[in-house]
């Protein structure tokens, strides 16, 4: 099952990773972002629960850096949440480039679609209703970038659902990935941070890729294959 994306940890972790200051530092020497997302970001405080799970304008721009200079044509997102990163990532698509974007909740779905619609990349995002996993197992690569940024208990099996759909040069992103610091605390975790120091091992110890993870937000690990092989090619899964 797919829920929304998280854009932030869930409130009350126990370690701040950037200072409010730093934070507050960053986005003022990070490219302001247009009225549109501004309305969105708007809305979704104001009606939507859990607004944290939004994604920041620092977030937002690095999504839309990843997407220009790795010249992506096709994107799919897994977590739309009210369409924020969909949006960011849209304005660093290449010419005739397109996003799919999964999403469980029709509530959230609908926010989406309304601001996607009345901005100008409403050609170019496409949100599906449903399981991520069933969407998944129905499109066909390749992909040139996957935004991961759905239920942390799903994370490895979207990793795997991905992997093979990934184009040789392509790339997974995956949020959330530090957790507000409660990946350190492997004793003490709950349900969604036991997922995510799984994930974390998984990928980081997976001969199949190599990776990175970027002390930036809630922590941000980027992925890309190894092996070269073309879309379909054999790939052995990881013991």
């Amino acid at each position: 099952m797919t829920s929304s994306g998280s854009g932030e940890s869930p409130p009350g972790l126990g370690l701040s990773l950037v200072s409010a200051a730093i934070e507050e530092y960053a986005a003022g020497h990070t490219s302001a972002r247009g009225p549109e997302l501004e309305a969105l970001a708007r809305e979704t405080r104001q009606t939507l629960a859990s607004p944290r799970m939004l994604s920041g304008p620092i977030e937002g721009r690095l999504l839309e850096m990843l997407v220009f200079v790795s010249g992506a044509r096709r994107v799919l997102e897994i977590g739309t949440f009210s369409g924020y990163s969909a949006l960011s990532m849209a304005e660093g698509l290449a010419p005739g480039g397109h996003i799919i974007t999964c999403e469980v909740s029709p509530e959230h779905a609908e926010v989406a679609r309304r601001h996607i619609a009345a901005g100008p990349h409403a050609g170019r995002i496409e949100v599906i209703v449903g399981r991520a996993l069933e969407i998944i197992g129905g499109l066909d690569g390749p992909f040139d970038l996957v935004f991961l940024d759905a239920d942390k208990s799903g994370y490895e099996d979207y990793y795997e659902a991905v992997l093979a759909k990934v184009a040789p040069r392509g790339l997974i992103v995956a949020d959330n990935t530090l957790w507000g610091g409660r990946v350190l605390d492997a004793d003490g975790a709950d349900e969604d941070t036991a997922a995510l120091i799984r994930f974390n091992d998984r990928v980081a110890a997976d001969s199949r890729v190599s990776c990175v993870m970027l002390t930036v937000r809630d922590g941000i690990t980027l992925i890309r294959r190894r092996d070269g092989d073309s879309v379909g090619g054999v790939v052995t899964p990881p013991p």
